[in-house]
């Protein structure tokens, strides 16, 4: 039977275990952390405890000592209080708080637990690398030495069979304080077959999150810039921020990649970018660089910030980076509150389209917006006051090409809705803005316009509800609308609003422009339906069919929006998502010809082993939006798990229009608990006068366990 030391006993353990003793074993805390963990009690269990005539307390039989968050399992322990000799027997096992276990056939340590010799020794960290040597020598409470060893984050079978990968050193030290391991005369073997040699190799221990050193190397080949290999290398700058320097070298390319991040107390700030000289234009300098963060001020304030900007129009392409055909850079102050919001930014373009001139462009964008909610008692509902400004400039200063607005807004509305007995709801919303316009550099519209335009609507809605036998519920509700707007002046050039959508968002709105310096004019009137079904386990559909009338034709209006003539196209949309994993959404606009000017569908489906997501746009030709020929383009992606250690995936893009590719992609991943490796090939079909038709390959190979974490779920080889 398992005995307590207590009475006179615990009188003789608390003398032969020093409390500082087993505090000696935490690899993770500094002093402060030790002189804590000193503080605490220690306590002996053993099957049996007994004090010799020579005042050696030994212990056996299932020894367990516990101090803290250490705990220290053996056979039998000796203790010898005039010499300070502590003595374990095997199998000794040493654990820290779960993170480092230590485990020994045999040990001599001091009573510290600082200095001495352990036989057989074995070091694992996180239950995940292992460090298996012939003896290790704990030195001055802080390093332990290995000699002899073998070190893996694969799973070790008994049968002998070699990991995937191990490192072989002829000498290892782990520094208890610096989480660091040195290795001296160390040999990287893969399946017990040597592929490098190092002399002297150090390795952050797995306890420590962040650490100097190399990361995943990576090996890139495209039919541009041919093989090459990418070693990023990160450097830790101090707790709250760090730089990783990638140098990128193939035949054709000799490129430095960075990344500088860095926390603060109210924000962060992360920059990436790159320098490049390549044989795609030589002697010229190449590059990128993105930019962004953001910071939280007093008063509730918040500042952030996105830059973007690139040497040339193909570079972001050539490289792999993402595939932008416009670079938005912008910097933005915010407060968003319960009654009030306020945003202020600057936004720049710059365009990397072969069809579209730099100078010609809207490039530098100002904009302020401020809006104000109150809730009056005497009239009731809500009271909505807003003021917007709106500033966008172009380069040149050439009639019309370069035309530059200025634009300012007040806005009012009152809002109110009442629901009758019946179970009628209606809605009221009666308002008015002011626009005043600044043209410059356009001939053909006067410089300055000062804009009035009241408006009022009325909504009915009467939800109607339905529930099945079988638990579910359906929701019916009919929807009208009658409008009002009168725009006293229009002679604006058209510069924010040149695209239209026509979707469930706008379908009771006054205003279907994206902006206001286009307002829709005259009596409008919207019939439409929402219906909608829910069921358990996730089931549920939702269906909306809409069509707006309107007294007068609007011109702006594009073909494709559905929103030209006196009456719209029908408005067609819905949703379905089922238990089993299927989700589907469309929306469509149909004319009177019974075909649809425009139509998206996406679909996927997701379980545990495979999955796939796929969509199809389709729209007529539109010179107004400069589409000259009709889109009919599918996109899809897909994934599938062949086993626990086998990942593929996919992705597609097709014109169908066309009838031609525009991207291809294959990947496979295979991933166990020390190893991931990665394969992926991508095939780009496009080409401009700056991009050429290209082919990708990538490999990489991440040691996982010391400073790597995969993520996502993990299986552990099988040894049979």
């Amino acid at each position: 039977m398992r005995l307590l030391s207590s009475l006179l006993l615990s009188g003789a353990v608390a003398l032969a275990m020093p409390t500082g003793a087993v505090s000696q074993t935490q690899p993770a805390t500094g002093p402060a952390g030790n002189a804590q963990q000193e503080d605490q009690p220690a306590l002996l269990v053993a099957d049996e405890i007994f004090i010799t005539p020579e005042r050696v307390l030994v212990a056996e039989g299932n020894v367990e000592a516990f101090q803290g968050d250490v705990k220290i399992t053996a056979d039998r322990v000796t203790y010898n209080q005039d010499t300070g000799a502590l003595t374990l027997e095997g199998p000794i096992r040493i654990d820290q708080g779960g993170d480092t276990t230590i485990l020994a056939d045999s040990a001599e340590l001091d009573d510290g637990i600082q200095n001495g010799l352990l036989i057989g020794a074995r070091m694992v960290f996180e239950q995940q690398v292992q460090i298996a040597s012939v003896q290790a020598t704990r030195a001055a409470g802080r390093y332990t030495q290995f000699s002899k060893v073998s070190a893996t984050s694969c799973h070790v079978c008994t049968n002998g069979k070699p990991p995937i990968w191990q490192i072989r050193a002829r000498k290892v030290t782990h520094d208890q304080l610096e989480r660091q391991l040195y290795f001296e005369g160390a040999q990287l073997r893969v399946l017990d077959v040597p592929v490098f040699y190092f002399p002297y190799l150090r390795l952050p221990d797995p306890t420590l999150d962040r650490a100097t050193g190399f990361l995943v190397p990576s090996i890139r080949t495209t039919s541009q810039l041919g093989t090459g290999v990418q070693v990023p290398y990160f450097i830790k700058l101090g707790d709250h921020r760090d730089l990783t320097l990638t140098p990128y070298v193939s035949s054709r390319t000799n490129t430095l990649g960075l990344r500088y991040r860095q926390a603060f107390k109210r924000g962060r700030i992360q920059l990436e970018g790159a320098y490049t000289r390549d044989d795609l234009q030589p002697g010229e300098d190449r590059g990128y660089l993105f930019a962004n963060g953001w910071f939280n001020l007093n008063d509730g304030f918040r500042f952030t910030f996105n830059i973007r900007t690139t040497s040339d129009d193909s570079y972001l392409t050539d490289y792999g980076l993402p595939d932008l055909d416009r670079l938005r850079s912008e910097v933005a102050l915010e407060r968003i509150k319960r009654d009030t919001a306020f945003r202020t930014s600057f936004i720049h373009y710059k365009t990397l389209r072969d069809s579209e001139e730099q100078d010609e462009i809207p490039s530098r964008i100002f904009d302020l917006y401020y809006q104000k909610r109150l809730f009056p008692t005497s009239v009731g509902g809500e009271v909505r006051l807003g003021f917007v400004t709106h500033a966008h400039e172009r380069t040149s200063d050439a009639d019309i090409v370069g035309r530059d607005v200025a634009r300012a807004t007040f806005d009012a509305e009152w809002l109110r809705n009442w629901t009758l007995v019946s179970g009628l709801r209606a809605e009221a919303r009666v308002g008015a803005s002011v626009d005043a316009f600044n043209i410059r550099h356009d001939s053909d519209f006067p410089d300055n316009v000062t804009r009035t335009t009241p408006r009022a609507a009325l909504t009915l809605r009467y939800p109607l509800r339905r529930r099945e036998s079988s638990g579910a519920t359906q929701i019916l509700e009919p929807i009208a609308q009658i409008g009002w707007t009168h725009v006293s002046d229009d002679d604006v050039p058209n510069d924010e609003s040149t695209f239209q959508e026509f979707d469930q968002g706008n379908l009771l709105s006054l205003s279907r422009f994206p902006a206001p310096d286009r307002r829709e004019d005259g009596f409008t009137g919207v019939v439409g339906l929402n219906w909608s079904r829910y069921a358990a386990g996730g089931w549920r559909a939702l269906a909306t069919i809409g069509q707006v009338f309107r007294s007068d034709a609007d011109p702006n209006f594009n073909l494709t929006s559905g929103l030209q003539g006196t009456t719209s196209d029908l408005l067609l949309a819905g949703q379905i998502q089922t238990n089993n994993g299927w989700r589907l959404a469309g929306r469509g606009l149909l004319n009177g010809d019974f075909s649809f000017s425009k139509a998206e569908l996406r679909v996927g489906w997701q379980q545990p082993k495979v999955g796939f997501t796929g969509s199809y746009g389709w729209q007529e030709p539109d010179p107004a939006e400069g589409v000259d020929d009709e889109i009919s383009e599918v996109r899809l992606t897909g994934r599938y798990r062949v086993d626990r250690y086998w990942n593929t995936r996919a992705t597609a893009r097709y014109d169908l229009s066309e009838s031609e590719p525009i991207r291809y992609g294959l990947g496979v991943t295979y991933q166990n608990e020390c190893v991931q490796v990665n394969m992926n090939v991508s095939r780009r079909f496009t080409s401009s006068s700056s991009i050429e038709p290209s082919t990708e390959f990538g490999f990489t190979v991440a040691l996982t366990g010391y400073s790597v974490n995969s993520g996502g779920q993990q299986y552990k080889r099988r040894c049979s």
